[in-house]
């Protein structure tokens, strides 16, 4: 199992990890706009692991119509995140020494502290910025991420990309994110941030699910 963490002050926001909390819908950092969508890709290993292997090769950004180029993984040892004894006490996170993977063309893999960028456009507006993998789960039946903005980008804030093998054998994609308007346009018309998100869920399901249209 593997879960990490990575926390820098360069984000360009200050709730960093907010996309994981159980209320974001209903409590969202401040001034921003959030959103989450879940969808079934199927069931079993199987599906779990091409989805896992999809997701941290940065499919959902790459397929979804967007280049990712600049991939910096971070360097040196990444810690673990917080977790819990029997008892219910925190236990202090532990350093580890981070094993670099690469997909076939030789990019490297979602690591936490990967800082990327994003070019492109969405809505008839560009897409570029600069994004930092903040946090990343490699579990048993849960794998994913989660991205914050640096810099550059309209908006500000985070998105969550998270894969669930679930008990019942069904596999879950889940996308989950908070965007604080930064370019004028986006300030003034908040709906402008609504579709843009709306349309990049689109595009995230369509590139790891081939069965989008049977998606529910």
């Amino acid at each position: 199992m593997r879960r990490k963490t990575f926390r820098d002050e360069t984000v360009d926001y200050a709730a960093v990890g907010a996309s994981q909390a159980s209320d974001l819908m209903q409590y969202p950092p401040e001034r921003s706009i959030p959103a989450e969508e879940s969808w079934r890709l199927g069931s079993g290993e199987a599906r779990f692991a091409s989805a896992a292997e999809a997701l941290l090769s940065w499919r959902p950004l790459r397929d979804g119509g967007l280049s990712v180029s600049d991939v910096r993984p971070a360097q040196g040892p990444t810690y673990t995140g917080v977790g819990f004894d029997e008892d219910g006490t925190p236990v202090a996170p532990t350093k580890l020494e981070r094993e670099q993977r690469f997909d076939a063309d030789g990019t490297p893999f979602v690591g936490p502290g990967t800082t990327i960028r994003v070019r492109g456009h969405v809505g008839g507006m560009n897409a570029d910025a600069e994004l930092r993998v903040i946090l990343a789960v490699e579990e048993d039946r849960r794998v994913g991420f989660a991205l914050g903005t640096v810099g550059g980008s309209v908006v500000s804030g985070e998105e969550s990309f998270m894969v669930d093998w679930l008990p019942s054998d069904e596999v879950w994609f889940t996308v989950r994110a908070f965007d604080a308007p930064v370019a004028l346009p986006y300030r003034m018309l908040p709906w402008l941030t609504r579709r843009r998100r709306r349309e990049l869920f689109g595009r995230y399901l369509r590139a790891i699910s081939p069965l989008f249209a049977s998606a529910v």
